[in-house]
């Protein structure tokens, strides 16, 4: 197979590797948004809880890994680097090794499943500010092409699955058989929502999932909100329907973050800590799915997206066009990764 490209480029949010990096982590977050203090002392605290650490490095950096060893069994040796927005290692930073190294032309995979400006376009806006960054640093262009969507890939799909039987394996027998899978993913402003695919990619996604399960009785719910109280956004919010869903009589329930790639501090805290604590409070039995990981199905996804971008590129890369950019939704909250 003819390579058109000399590398991959996984792109994430970042995190804090220790208590120290936290409130720098957020200034970098914030950069440009007035927030008020207390509302940056209440998101640190969330990472404090966990020893101020993210998974979200170490389980994409092991995403790469098995990304990396799959392209090579398939014949693909292409080195796959991992570059951050707002924590080590910077996009900046991993883009200037990769054009030292020699690398002109990447595959990029941007670690988020459904489409938004938060969850794809910024990503995009990120890595054309860190190839500005290689021009200013005298270094050597390094060309990105994306990856197409990926958010009903098979392996996806069957990697949330696996998780989400092993979740309702460890609820009471008699309960197992009257679960509501409720999925999360995160909210977004309804603006940025009636402009990009991101709510229906991800019902879509919810729904091949509940029905590899078996399992017809399913919600599609949303997290982490961020924003300022007036302005709306995609609702019902995971702990106002816990509550509902425990009115409405249902039995048990199963917590599936479909919305996210890893188990890092928006699922730990935000279904461990404060979902569990609505469910507790309203005696509703809970137990909740992992996040993808580094599951063997969820890397052959990745690994599949990538060979079809060489595949569809190996008689010649496009001419790249500039990009089209969207101004960032205002007056958005930190949130945590």
């Amino acid at each position: 197979m003819r390579q058109p490209f000399d590398a991959v480029l996984v792109i994430a949010f970042g995190g804090p590797n220790g208590p120290s990096d936290v409130r720098p982590f957020l200034a970098n977050v914030l950069r440009g948004r007035r927030i008020a203090p207390e509302r940056i002392e209440e998101v640190a605290h969330h990472y404090e809880l966990f020893g101020g650490v993210s998974p979200l490095t170490k389980l994409t950096i092991r995403q790469a890994e098995g990304l990396r060893e799959r392209l090579w069994r398939a014949g693909a040796m292409l080195p796959v680097h991992v570059g951050m927005r707002n924590w080590h290692p910077y996009l900046e930073d991993t883009l200037s090794e990769m054009s030292r190294n020699g690398i002109r032309r990447a595959i990029g995979f941007i670690a988020a499943a459904h489409r938004s400006y938060s969850g794809c376009l910024q990503y995009r806006e990120n890595v054309m500010a860190a190839r500005t960054t290689l021009a200013e640093r005298r270094l050597a262009d390094v060309e990105i092409t994306y990856v197409n969507d990926w958010y009903l890939d098979e392996g996806f799909i069957t990697a949330n699955a696996d998780h989400i039987r092993e979740a309702i394996g460890r609820l009471p027998v008699e309960l197992r058989a009257r679960v509501r899978l409720v999925f999360t993913a995160h909210s977004i402003p309804v603006s940025m929502a009636e402009r990009y695919p991101y709510q229906g990619q991800y019902e879509q996604t919810a729904g091949l999932v509940a029905a590899a399960v078996g399992v017809g009785n399913f919600a599609t719910v949303y997290q982490s909100r961020s924003g300022r109280p007036e302005d709306p956004w995609l609702g019902p919010d995971v702990g106002e329907y816990l509550r509902q869903a425990k009115a409405e009589g249902v039995a048990a329930v199963v917590l599936c973050p479909v919305g996210f790639l890893s188990d890092h501090i928006e699922v730990l805290y935000d279904l461990d800590v404060e979902a569990a604590d609505v469910c507790r409070e309203v005696a509703l039995p809970m137990a909740r799915a992992q996040a993808v990981n580094t599951h063997p199905r969820f890397l052959d996804a990745m690994a599949d997206a990538v060979l079809r971008t060489v595949k569809r590129y190996a008689t010649g890369l496009p001419l790249e066009i500039a990009p089209q950019t969207q101004p960032s939704v205002a007056s958005v909250r930190p949130t945590a990764r």
